[in-house]
């Protein structure tokens, strides 16, 4: 690693902090539901659930 250049780092704080945001970057709202259809048991699923963790 590089000596630590704080006159960099103070420039790339300035760049990062004027990011210009467009009407594409807004975030969109989605509505509706979601439904998963699964043979397992609610058992079944918690006792893969707890195997992974």
């Amino acid at each position: 690693m590089g000596a630590y250049d704080e006159v960099e780092h103070e420039r790339r704080e300035r760049k990062n902090s004027e990011v210009e945001v467009s009407d594409d970057d807004r975030r969109t709202e989605y509505r509706g539901e979601v439904e998963y259809d699964s043979e397992e048991s609610t058992e079944e699923l918690l006792d893969q659930f707890r195997e992974m963790k």
